[in-house]
C-alpha cells in the first residue's frame, strides 16, 4: 500500500512487538510510499523538488530534518559559483557540534577522485569528524596532485574558520571528471557558508539540493526510533542519477545519527548497510571515480553505548541505518537518468543473504531487462537469463519469476498468463513513475535479498550524449 504525505508531516508507523522487526532487510516487510514534498518557498529558493522516499514499515517514524535532524548537527547550502550556468547551490556543509565517530565507504574505481584519496587518510588517522564539505561542479577526479593539493587547502581552510583540525574535515566533491575545483569560486563562498549554518529543515534540504547534479530531484530522510530506551534519530542525504552502478553506485551521501556506537561497531555497520543499499541499486552499470558516503554518530541522543556489534541495540540500530540508506538508494535509482519508473527485484530461496543480493543485482544490472519493462514488454526470458548469469549455483527447475501479482514462470516452466494485463502493470508504472515489482525464488534456501534499478529510455542516450556539451 502506497501513500504520500508532507515533507514536514510526522508520520508513526505502525507498533510491532516482535524483535524481527530489526532485520530491516527482510522480505515480509511491506513498502511504504512516502513522498517528501518540499514547500513552496523551499521551492523558489532551492529550485529542486523532493525526491519519493520507499520506506518499510517497523518501529521507526518518519521525521523532518534530513542530515540535521540527529542532535548535534547543522547544515547548510548555497551557490558558490561552482556550476558551468544556472545558479542553484552547489556547495553544501554538514558539521557536527561535538567529535563525531566517522565512518566511510568509497568507491572501488582505481581512478579514484582526490576527495576519496583525502577521505580515507583522514578516516585512517582519526576515528572521529567534525565537517564534510560538498561541492558540485567539478569532481576533481583525475587532476593529479594538484587536485589533491586543492582538497588540502579547501579542507585547511575550513577548519580554520570552524576553529577544527582540518583531519576533522572529510570532503565530497561531484560534477565533470578531469575538471579540479573552482578553488578561489570555493574559499570565498565559505566564510558565508559557515555563517549559514543551521540545524532547521530550511538549511538541511537546501545541503541536499547543492549536491545534487543531473538529479531531478533532492534526496532527504530522516527516522526517529527508541534504542537502549531512547529516542534515536537517524538522517541522510543523497545524489545521484547517472553512472548509478555497485561498488559503489554512483553517488554522494552523508548520514548523521545521535546515537552513542564505538568506532569499530559503527564503521562495521556502515559497511552493512551500504552493502544493503548503494550497492544494490544500478542505472547504467557504470562505476563513479568519486563514490562516498560518510557516516557520523555524535553520541547525543542519551542512547545506551553501543560497543559490541552482536548486541541488541546493534541489532536496532543497523535496522534504522538499513532503512535510511535504502530509502535514499531507491531514491536515486527512481531518478534515474531518463528514467519512467522504480524496478525492484526481490530474490528468495537462495543459500545466503549474499548470494541472493548478487542474483537480485544481476537482474536489476541487465540492459535488456531495463530495456523491456520500458518498452512494457513481459519478457520473463530476459530476467531469468540475467538470474542464471549471475555467477549463484540453483537448480533450474526451481526458479520462479513473478512480476507484480502474475506467475510469469514456476517451478523452471513457462505459466499461461494475460500478456496484455503484463505489459499494462508496466504501462501503468512507466505512467506515474511507480515501481515495478519483480520477485524470483531460486530455491529453498534462508536466503533473500533485494535490488533496485529503472528502465532504460532513449532520454538516458540523449542526456549523456550532451554531458559536457
Amino acid at each position: 500500500m502506497y501513500t504520500c504525505v508532507p515533507h514536514s508531516v510526522f508520520f508513526q508507523f505502525p507498533k510491532l512487538n516482535s524483535p524481527k522487526i530489526f532485520s530491516s532487510s527482510g522480505s515480509s516487510h511491506m513498502d511504504l510510499r512516502v513522498c517528501a514534498v518540499s514547500s513552496s518557498a523551499n521551492q523558489a529558493s532551492n529550485n529542486l523538488l523532493a525526491a519519493p522516499i520507499f520506506l518499510p514499515e517497523g518501529p521507526w517514524k518518519l521525521i523532518p530534518g534530513g542530515v540535521t535532524a540527529a542532535l548535534g548537527f547543522k547544515a547548510a547550502g548555497i551557490y558558490g559559483g561552482l556550476r558551468a550556468k544556472g545558479e542553484k547551490p552547489d556547495l553544501a556543509l554538514v558539521t557536527c557540534d561535538v567529535d563525531a565517530t566517522s565512518a566511510g565507504v568509497f568507491t572501488t574505481n582505481m581512478v579514484a577522485a582526490a576527495p576519496v584519496l583525502y577521505c580515507k587518510r583522514a578516516l585512517d588517522i582519526s576515528e572521529t569528524a567534525r565537517a564534510v564539505l560538498i561541492n558540485a561542479g567539478q569532481a576533481n577526479a583525475a587532476t593529479g596532485d594538484a587536485g589533491y593539493q586543492d582538497v588540502i587547502e579547501c579542507s585547511k581552510n575550513l577548519a580554520e574558520l570552524l576553529k577544527i583540525n582540518p583531519e576533522e574535515v572529510l570532503v565530497e566533491s561531484t560534477g565533470v571528471i578531469g575538471q579540479r575545483i573552482k578553488k578561489e569560486a570555493l574559499l570565498n563562498s565559505l566564510p558565508k557558508l559557515v555563517s549559514l549554518l543551521s540545524s532547521s529543515v530550511y538549511w538541511a534540504d537546501s545541503a541536499a539540493v547543492a549536491i545534487t547534479t543531473t538529479d531531478l530531484v533532492s534526496k532527504s530522510v530522516a527516522i526517529a526510533c527508541q534504542i537502549g530506551g531512547a529516542n534515536v534519530r537517524v538522517g541522510g542525504m543523497a545524489k545521484g542519477s547517472g553512472m548509478i552502478h555497485p561498488n559503489m553506485a554512483t553517488m554522494l551521501g552523508v548520514i548523521t545519527t545521535d546515537a552513542l556506537v564505538a568506532s569499530d561497531v559503527w564503521r562495521k555497520m556502515v559497511q552493512v548497510a551500504v552493502n544493503r543499499s548503494f550497492n544494490q541499486i544500478t542505472v547504467d552499470g557504470d562505476t563513479s571515480t568519486n563514490d562516498t558516503v560518510i557516516a557520523l554518530a555524535s553520541g547525543l541522543s542519551g542512547s545506551t553505548y553501543i560497543s559490541s556489534i552482536n548486541s541488541y541495540e546493534a541489532n536496532q540500530l543497523q535496522a534504522c541505518l538499513d532503512v535510511v540508506m535504502q530509502g535514499l538508494a531507491k531514491s536515486i535509482a527512481w531518478d534515474g537518468e531518463g528514467a519512467t519508473c522504480l524496478i525492484e527485484i526481490k530474490v528468495l530461496g537462495a543459500n545466503s543473504e549474499a548470494e541472493a543480493a548478487k542474483i537480485a543485482r544481476s537482474v536489476a544490472s541487465s540492459s535488456l531487462v531495463k530495456a523491456a519493462v520500458y518498452g512494457r514488454d513481459p519478457n520473463w526470458g530476459r530476467i531469468a537469463a540475467a538470474a542464471g548469469y549471475a555467477g549463484i549455483p540453483f537448480d533450474q527447475n526451481k526458479l520462479r519469476v513473478q512480476l507484480g501479482n502474475i506467475v510469469l514462470m514456476n517451478n523452471g516452466e513457462p505459466q499461461s498468463f494475460d500478456r496484455t494485463a503484463a505489459s499494462n502493470y508496466l504501462r501503468k508504472a512507466g505512467e506515474i513513475h511507480g515501481t515495478v515489482k519483480i520477485q524470483i525464488s531460486v530455491g529453498d534456501g534462508p536466503g533473500h535479498g533485494q535490488a533496485w534499478g529503472c528502465d532504460l529510455s532513449y532520454d538516458y542516450v540523449k542526456i549523456n550524449a550532451e554531458y559536457t556539451t
